[in-house]
C-alpha cells in the first residue's frame, strides 16, 4: 500500500476518461462530507460537480448511511428472478407513482438502464408483429458507453474506435439555448422540421435527455420545443425515451424534467441520484402499454435481459432513503436555481464568460476564449487547476464550464465556488 509521501500513480488502477500520460496525479480522498471532499493532503474541497452528478444529499449522510447498514444487517441481495423484497417493491410503487409509468426494471447503471430501454422499445414493435427498426436520436447527445447507448450518443473520441459496430441512428438538430440568445426561435423550428421528416420513416423510438444534454455540453433546451417534439412523436406513432440519468431527482428544478418541460414518455431511465450517490443502480420505467405486449403464453414475448444485481436490497435501501429526504424538503432542489442566479448574472459580465444557461441545480457558461470547441479544449483543465487551488472541485467540459453541487451545499460555500471561478476566468 503507497504511504502519505508517496506521490506515484497506483500501479493497479486504471481511471476512467483518463490519459494516464498527462493527467495529474489523483489524489487520495479520505472522507466526504456534505458537500467537502477530504483529502490525505490539502485542505477539503467543495465537491462542486457532486461527484459525477450522483452525490445528490451530500456525502456522508447520516441517513443515507443508516438506512443502508440496517438493510445489509437484514438481506444484502437476493436473485430477483425468483424472489422479490419489500424494498424493492416500495420503490416501485413510489417511482411509478412520481413518474406516471406504471413498471419498473432493474438494471446496474445509467448505460444499461439506457440499453435497456431501446431494447424494450425494439422488442415492443417485434411483439407486436410490426417491426420498425429506425432509431431517432439528437446531435450531441450522451447515454452512456455500453454499445447501444454508445450508438444513440454522439459519434465523437469516445466512440471512434467501435464506430463499425454501432447500430445506424437517425440524428436530428439539439437547439441549444442560453440566456439573451435571440436566434433560438429559428434554430427550433429547423430541428423541428428535420425531425418530422425523419419520422416520415418508420420508427421505433425517439431518445433524448429531458432540458439539458450533459456530457454534450450542458446543452439546454426550452420546454416548449420539447412539447413540440413530443407532439411529432405521437403523431408518428414511435415510442418516446426519455434519458433522466442525470436531469432525474430534482437536478431540473423539478422531480423529472419531464415533469418541468410538461410531456411523458413511455420509457424513462435512471440512475445518477436514484441512490443518492450511494451505490450503483439503474432503472428502466416502462409505461402499462409497452409491458403488456410482453407478457403471454409465447416465450419469445419475454425480455430476456437481466443482472446479476438486479434490484440489490442495499441499493433499494438506498433509493428509498434518497426519496424520502427529498419528499422531506422538496424546496431543496425547487429553490436551487434561484441561487444560482445572482452569481450567474454577476459572472455574465466577465468578457471570458459567454453563452450563461441555468435549469435548476445546473448552472454552465462557455469560455469565450480560442480553441477547438469541445472536450479536449485546453482551457477547461486550466479552470479545473485553478479552482482546485481554491478549495473547489470542478471538472469543465472542454470549453464549457458547469456548476451541479449537492443540494446540501450552503450559501457560503455555493459562493466561495463562483469565487474560485471569477479567480481562474482572471488568469486565464
Amino acid at each position: 500500500m503507497r504511504t502519505t509521501a508517496d506521490q506515484s500513480r497506483h500501479p493497479n488502477l486504471w481511471p476512467p476518461f483518463t490519459q494516464i500520460e498527462s493527467a495529474p496525479l489523483p489524489q487520495r480522498v479520505i472522507a466526504g462530507d456534505g458537500a467537502l471532499l477530504l483529502r490525505e493532503q490539502g485542505i477539503p474541497l467543495i465537491d462542486a460537480i457532486s461527484s459525477w452528478w450522483v452525490t445528490l444529499h451530500g456525502h456522508g449522510h447520516p441517513v443515507m448511511a443508516k438506512a443502508i447498514a440496517d438493510q445489509a444487517a437484514r438481506l444484502e441481495q437476493v436473485i430477483f428472478a425468483d424472489f422479490t423484497h419489500e424494498p424493492a417493491e416500495r420503490l416501485g410503487e413510489r417511482l411509478s407513482k412520481l413518474t406516471g409509468l406504471d413498471r419498473l426494471f432493474f438494471s446496474d447503471n445509467g448505460s444499461t438502464a439506457v440499453e435497456v430501454a431501446l431494447k424494450i422499445a425494439c422488442q415492443w414493435w417485434v411483439n407486436r408483429g410490426e417491426p420498425r427498426h429506425q432509431i431517432v436520436a439528437f446531435d450531441g447527445a450522451y447515454h452512456g458507453d455500453t454499445f447501444g447507448a454508445m450508438a444513440v450518443g454522439e459519434r465523437n473520441l469516445f466512440s471512434e474506435p467501435f464506430d463499425d459496430k454501432l447500430f445506424p441512428v437517425a440524428r436530428c438538430p439539439w437547439p441549444a439555448t442560453w440566456w439573451d440568445d435571440p436566434d433560438v426561435d429559428t434554430r427550433e423550428q429547423a430541428a423541428l422540421a428535420v425531425l418530422e421528416t425523419t419520422l416520415q420513416q418508420p420508427t421505433a423510438a425517439v431518445i433524448l435527455e429531458p432540458l439539458l444534454q450533459g456530457a454534450g455540453g450542458m446543452a439546454m433546451v426550452r420546454c416548449t420545443f420539447l412539447k413540440q417534439v413530443e407532439t411529432l412523436v405521437r403523431q408518428a406513432g414511435a415510442l418516446l425515451i426519455a434519458d433522466e440519468v442525470l436531469t432525474g431527482f430534482g437536478r431540473c428544478g423539478d422531480w423529472f424534467a419531464c415533469h418541468r418541460a410538461g410531456i411523458q414518455p413511455d420509457l424513462m431511465a435512471l440512475s445518477k441520484g436514484l441512490t443518492g450517490g450511494c451505490l450503483p443502480m439503474g432503472v428502466t420505467m416502462a409505461s402499462e402499454r409497452v409491458f403488456s405486449a410482453f407478457v403471454g403464453a409465447d416465450p419469445s414475448l419475454t425480455l430476456w435481459h437481466g443482472h446479476s444485481f438486479t434490484a440489490n436490497p442495499l441499493g433499494c435501501a438506498a433509493a428509498n432513503a434518497s426519496l424520502d429526504l427529498l419528499q422531506q424538503d422538496p424546496e431543496q432542489f425547487r429553490g436551487f436555481e434561484a441561487r444560482h442566479r445572482p452569481h450567474l448574472e454577476q459572472l455574465q459580465a466577465h468578457p471570458k464568460v459567454t453563452r450563461c444557461r441555468l435549469t435548476g441545480t445546473v448552472a454552465a457558461f462557455d469560455l469565450n476564449v480560442s480553441g477547438d470547441a469541445g472536450y479536449l479544449n485546453p482551457a477547461g483543465p486550466t479552470i479545473k487547476r485553478i479552482t482546485l487551488e481554491h478549495g473547489v472541485f470542478l471538472r469543465p467540459l472542454g470549453q464549457v464550464v458547469y456548476l451541479l453541487p449537492p443540494l446540501c451545499i450552503s450559501d457560503d460555500q455555493l459562493g466561495q465556488c463562483y469565487k474560485a471561478i471569477a479567480t481562474a476566468l482572471n488568469q486565464i
